[in-house]
């Protein structure tokens, strides 16, 4: 599956790239993106919950779900990118099929991308826009018809992105979390037939 997406990876090896080596073939940013390893799913959790403590003000309960990565592998597509010269988990996002247990809004014939977040500091490298786009491949892979995801009201740099990778705001996909009612979600959709 990931083996044919742009830009992603399954490599069988757990180390990561040398310090000093350069970018990887289909990396001339020096960023790879591929599935989340084991070694790399706690930089994963702690990247996204900086992120979004950052920007946004996110309850206790919340912070530990973004914290745990390991959990999202486990029943997602765990996507995470990593800097190639020195191995640092720059960002991560959550892949599901719908259907599954880390889809909230996804039909069965629909994927979602979910918990998206870049370190403060990885910002401006196209990190975001890297791993949405190899989230929307692996859709197409999946024979997915459309990705939908949930964005907070807050998150205007988000939108522009989402937006200007042809995602469309859907109202009718907005929600509010039973954990905390004071969070509003709006929802955006991009066919990906």
């Amino acid at each position: 599956m990931l083996d044919d997406v742009p830009h992603l990876s399954r490599d069988d090896d757990v180390g990561s790239p040398e310090p000093s080596s350069p970018p990887r073939p289909g990396s001339p940013d020096g960023i790879d993106v591929h599935l989340a390893r084991p070694h790399e799913l706690d930089a994963a959790g702690q990247a996204v919950a900086e992120a979004y403590l950052a920007d946004l003000r996110v309850n206790e309960w919340y912070a530990a779900r973004l914290r745990d990565a390991a959990s999202r592998a486990a029943r997602a597509t765990l996507l995470v990118a990593v800097d190639v010269r020195d191995g640092a988990v720059l960002g991560s996002l959550t892949y599901a099929r719908g259907g599954t247990p880390y889809a909230q809004l996804a039909d069965s014939d629909e994927c979602e991308i979910r918990m998206l977040g870049v370190r403060p500091e990885a910002r401006g490298r196209g990190v975001g826009e890297r791993l949405v786009r190899a989230a929307m491949a692996q859709g197409t892979t999946d024979g997915a018809v459309r990705m939908v995801l949930s964005t907070q009201t807050e998150m205007q740099a988000a939108h522009r992105l989402y937006e200007r990778l042809g995602f469309t705001r859907r109202p009718d996909l907005d929600w509010v979390p039973e954990q905390d009612t004071s969070v509003q979600l709006i929802g955006y959709d991009r066919p990906l037939t």
